[in-house]
């Protein structure tokens, strides 16, 4: 076996894959809401790997109110303490009753634990998850090891990447 970098064991996410993953996480919460036929009252995205995610949800689910929760937790690429840096409008969260907390990813659970902490009747959606975070998640659609570094398009750029194994 061949120790690896934890970036080194990397899962690749293209703008397209994001894309139907997160309609695939809509599909899965449609209906799903506490409202009248199933319906949201509202998608909260914690910013800022969320935010395309929530987007993309809260169109498909044509739900119109949409707000973001800044919460920092990773610091150059190492996790730190969660701290929210930006709540979302207090008369709209309430307990979070009705309203659809979305994020991209659930790591080591930290953040959506924050979050749940201040909203705890709100419904938590990630696309991807791992292990040591599944619990705090309600909903997600992809889950991948807890070793496994996931490269989001919106932190890559195209360049050569050397093979595996060879050097040709």
């Amino acid at each position: 076996m061949i120790d690896r970098l934890p970036h080194e064991k990397g899962f690749h996410v293209s703008w397209d894959q994001i894309h139907r993953d997160s309609r695939a996480l809509a599909w899965r919460l449609d209906g799903k809401g506490p409202g009248a036929n199933g319906s949201w009252r509202a998608v909260v995205g914690i910013t800022r790997g969320g935010l395309v995610p929530a987007m993309i949800v809260s169109r498909e689910l044509d739900i119109r109110v949409v707000d973001t929760i800044s919460v920092k937790s990773y610091n150059h690429q190492a996790q730190a303490d969660a701290v929210v840096t930006k709540s979302p409008q207090i008369d709209l969260m309430g307990d979070g009753e009705g309203i659809l907390v979305v994020d991209d990813l659930v790591d080591s659970g930290k953040t959506l634990e924050l979050v749940r902490r201040l909203y705890p009747k709100a419904h938590f959606a990630t696309v991807y998850a791992k292990p040591a975070g599944r619990a705090q998640v309600d909903t997600y659609i992809t889950e991948v090891s807890q070793d496994t570094w996931i490269f989001f398009p919106w932190d890559m750029a195209l360049q050569y990447v050397q093979p595996m194994r060879g050097t040709d």
